[in-house]
Formats: C-alpha cells, sequence, structure tokens
C-alpha cells in the first residue's frame, strides 16, 4: 500500500508544482519538461505496482447491477476525453466545458469507485478524483479567462464514436487479460 500511496502523492506533486510553485518551475526551463515526464512516469509504475501489491481490504460490496453503470460510465469517460482531441473545433462537451480531460478522469475515477470497495482502489481511484478536481480549481485561479471553442461539425463526432468504442473494446479486453472482469459474474 506505500508504494501506492507515494506514487499517489508523486502524481499530484508533479502535477501541481507548476500551478503551486510557479517561480521553481520556470527555473528548470525546457529541462523541467522531461523531470516532470520522467517524475509522472515513475508516479504511474509506483501507483500500478503498489495496487497489484496492495493486501485486499475490503470496505464495501459493491452490488454487481453497478458494473453496468460503471461501463457506461467508462464509454462516457472516453467520449468526454476524446472531445478535447480535434484541432480547432471540439465535440461536446469540450466546446462546454474548461477541462474535459480533468473531466474524464473524474468520470473514470467515480465509476471505478461503485465497483470496487477495497481500500486500495478507495485509496487510488479516491486520490485520483481529488486530484482532478484540485486541479481544475488550481488552473482556473491561475487562469480566470476562458474562451470556449467552437461546436465541431458531424464528421468529428462520428470519428469519436468510433474511437471511443474502439478504445472501451481495448481496455476491456486489458481488465480480461490482467485477471479482472469489467462485466458482470
Amino acid at each position: 500500500m506505500l508504494l501506492l500511496i507515494i506514487g499517489l502523492v508523486l502524481w499530484i506533486g508533479a502535477h501541481w508544482f507548476k500551478r503551486l510553485k510557479p517561480d521553481a518551475r520556470s527555473a528548470l526551463g525546457m529541462p523541467g519538461k522531461g523531470i516532470i515526464a520522467v517524475l509522472i512516469l515513475a508516479a504511474l509504475a509506483l501507483m500500478i505496482i503498489g495496487y497489484r501489491m496492495a493486501a485486499f481490504v475490503p470496505v464495501w460490496q459493491p452490488p454487481l447491477f453497478l458494473t453496468h453503470i460503471n461501463n457506461l460510465m467508462m464509454v462516457l469517460a472516453l467520449w468526454v476525453y476524446g472531445s478535447s482531441a480535434a484541432k480547432g473545433a471540439k465535440a461536446w462537451p469540450a466546446y462546454k466545458t474548461r477541462h474535459p480531460q480533468l473531466l474524464a478522469v473524474k468520470i473514470w475515477a467515480a465509476a471505478h469507485l461503485l465497483v470496487n470497495g477495497d481500500l486500495a482502489s478507495i485509496i487510488l481511484f479516491g486520490g485520483l478524483l481529488a486530484w482532478a478536481v484540485g486541479s481544475v480549481i488550481l488552473i482556473n485561479r491561475a487562469e480566470p479567462a476562458w474562451t470556449a471553442p467552437a461546436p465541431a461539425g458531424r464528421a468529428t463526432y462520428i470519428r469519436l464514436a468510433v474511437i471511443s468504442l474502439v478504445m472501451f473494446v481495448l481496455i476491456t479486453a486489458l481488465h480480461f487479460w490482467l485477471g479482472v472482469s469489467p462485466s458482470p459474474s
């Protein structure tokens, strides 16, 4: 569990460094981007290893029907994340919300909290949910002005739907490969 917590703290610290210590980040210049990238990769590795190694400590037993809600939320999270990917005009909700990628992380984390009732999952997904909420607050304080992009056309929506569904299938396959069934048993 310690590696998971260290990874989570490192993830948050690396991401928030620019917002909390802008002068120190500026002093690092271009090499700072590489340093932050390495820290983020290390944090990710620590979170994955720590989560996989953590003892299963049950906190609550999620009902099976929440798995279906989780899967729907995951498709939505992939859609929301991808909605900001197009150059220029954006798909819904990226033209309505300032932080679609962080919104997608919130949806993803909340979905996983619904179906995982163990302590390690609560720490991991709850911590990443808190990070995403805090990130939105920090960004909005640092850069209060925002101009919404133009809405995208039909082709962008079709592309986004196909990519979201393909990603969902790949992620589902990865879960099965890792021995975690994303469908109710």
